[in-house]
């Protein structure tokens, strides 16, 4: 996995006098109209605040700074980027404003506002050779989070698909070469500990979208187990990649019947980290994430109309393949293991068929209805393997029903599984700007779900699509064994985002959920 093109350090020099290309300051909106005389904390000028960080700006433009931005139209909305030219009233060229939205009360700002505050600053400036950050780092507990947030969105904004266009683009810009982060002390350990971090959940974040972005033809499931072993292999992680014969051998009959339409045959690969000697904490985690490098749908096929996106198919292998690949870099105090079944979904003379009965990797058999469900029946096989390997936690991910992005949108996952993990996965969401909702698992929708023929049906028996989210959580509860604490994380929605650039979201794929689950595997690495 390549580190990010962007350089990131820390500064902990007057901000007025830093050398660089451009220099970032927050701006809150605020309520009211009286001047109150002055600027910075404690000081506005019409309904500009300007944030913890400018202060030295605001002496250097004698009390007028919040006035100029104001009439270059700067409201402090989240995320806004408004631009001045310094003439040489600090050393800067260029002074950059970016919305904080209302100021917090007695507090730093939100770490996921200076997140997407710094997402947004750093895709605005492309182009620039060094840019400094001046925004709120509190000198106290509050400091490492908001560090670790901008450093984040910095890095992870600032990111470009290379893409495969043959000609020069005159309005492409390349991503910001250095960053440097005003802290209080750039020599504390804390805060170096945090920019190194940050490198290394950017280049995570990175490799996800890389993978998520490669056209479908580049990446099928051959060449995308190849290139996760490679890079697995690179990072010290031990590799294992079963081929078709191999899964047939072994009893796949999932990833099998989903990839036998397809003449790029499927494949799993289990990744494997163990701690430095002597760290473990006796914990098992394994991570599961579905591979399907593009769904067609099989024999039931999609509509036209959006397939191409369906190239994201994968987007939970490829989060949990980084996860992996950063995981090894940061050394958690437990055992990690991850299981990334690959296919493709495509309709021919040997695709499986609706009516099939698919024994699984467990032995259970499952009658097929929809081909197009084929994301359950790949990660059923994957789960039954990681529970046989013995697991004391089971996170997986996946792009499983569109029924997720009716339920919750495209921002919000929809988590399933043991409710008190499903809690602990929603707060590691909040906690790093990747929401996610825990939904229930009705006994109705299993009953829906008896087969006359088999131990499940793939879908409801009635092909009744009330909580489709749902059955797909309730699908994959039958391959968790009793004892493990379990969530599965619907990213249909979050994991792609084909608007325009928001934050610190580039089009294309957004590496979702790669910082939840690292947060997450630190959290259980930190218990006794």
């Amino acid at each position: 996995m390549t580190s990010p093109s962007t350089t990131l350090s820390l500064v902990d020099t007057d901000p007025a006098e830093l050398a660089v290309d451009a220099l970032v300051i927050g701006v809150h909106s605020q309520t009211g109209s009286a001047d109150t005389g002055g600027e910075g904390p404690g000081g506005y000028a019409g309904t500009l605040l300007l944030a913890t960080g400018a202060e030295s700006i605001a002496a250097a433009f004698d009390g007028r700074l919040t006035e100029t931005l104001a009439l270059l139209g700067a409201t402090g909305a989240p995320g806004e980027v408004i631009k001045l030219a310094t003439l040489g009233t600090v050393t800067a060229p260029l002074v950059v404003a970016v919305g904080l939205g209302a100021e917090p009360t007695g507090a730093a700002p939100a770490p996921e506002t200076l997140r997407r505050a710094a997402g947004s600053v750093i895709r605005a400036l492309a182009g620039a050779g060094r840019v400094a950050l001046s925004l709120p780092v509190p000198d106290d507990e509050d400091g490492p989070a908001a560090l670790r947030a901008i450093a984040e969105g910095a890095l992870i904004g600032g990111y470009r698909f290379a893409g495969y266009k043959t000609r020069p683009q005159p309005t492409r810009r390349n991503p910001v070469a250095e960053i440097a982060v005003h802290v209080p002390d750039s020599g504390d350990v804390r805060a170096r500990a945090e920019i190194a971090r940050a490198t290394v959940v950017a280049a995570a974040v990175g490799q996800t979208r890389d993978w998520v972005n490669t056209a479908p033809n580049e990446l099928r499931p051959p060449s995308f187990a190849e290139a996760v072993a490679t890079a697995a292999n690179a990072a010290g992680l031990t590799v294992e990649v079963l081929d078709e014969k191999a899964l047939a051998d072994a009893g796949y009959g999932g990833i099998i019947a989903v990839g036998q339409g397809s003449d790029a045959p499927p494949r799993l690969v289990k990744l494997t980290y163990q701690p430095p000697a002597g760290t473990a904490n006796g914990k098992r985690i394994a991570l599961v994430g579905k591979g399907i490098t593009f769904d067609t749908g099989g024999v039931s096929i999609k509509p036209a109309q959006g397939m191409w996106e369906m190239k994201s198919d994968m987007a939970g292998a490829a989060a949990v393949a980084a996860t992996m690949i950063a995981i090894a870099e940061l050394k958690p105090a437990v055992s990690v293991q991850a299981y990334l079944p690959m296919a493709e979904n495509m309709p021919s003379a040997s695709s499986y068929r609706p009516g099939d009965v698919i024994t699984m990797f467990d032995g259970k058999r499952v009658e097929v209805l929809n081909t197009d469900a084929e994301g359950r029946m790949i990660l059923a096989d994957a789960i039954a393997r990681a529970c046989a390997d013995g697991c004391d936690y089971l996170l997986e991910t996946s792009t499983l029903t569109g029924g997720q992005v009716v339920a919750l949108g495209k921002r919000v996952a929809g988590v399933m599984g043991t409710a008190e993990f499903c809690t602990r996965v929603q707060a590691a969401g909040d906690a790093v700007g990747e929401p996610a909702w825990p939904m229930p698992l009705p006994e109705d929708v299993r009953k829906g779900m008896d087969s006359d023929v088999a131990d499940i049906s793939q879908v409801n028996a009635g092909m009744d699509r009330a909580g489709h989210m749902l059955q797909g959580g309730v699908f994959l509860r039958e391959f968790v064994t009793d004892g493990v604490d379990w969530a599965h994380i619907d990213i249909a929605g979050p994991s792609y985002h084909s608007g325009e650039p928001t934050g610190y979201w580039t089009k294309g794929g957004t590496a979702v959920p790669v910082r939840t689950l690292l947060h997450l595997v630190e959290e259980i690495a930190a218990e006794n």
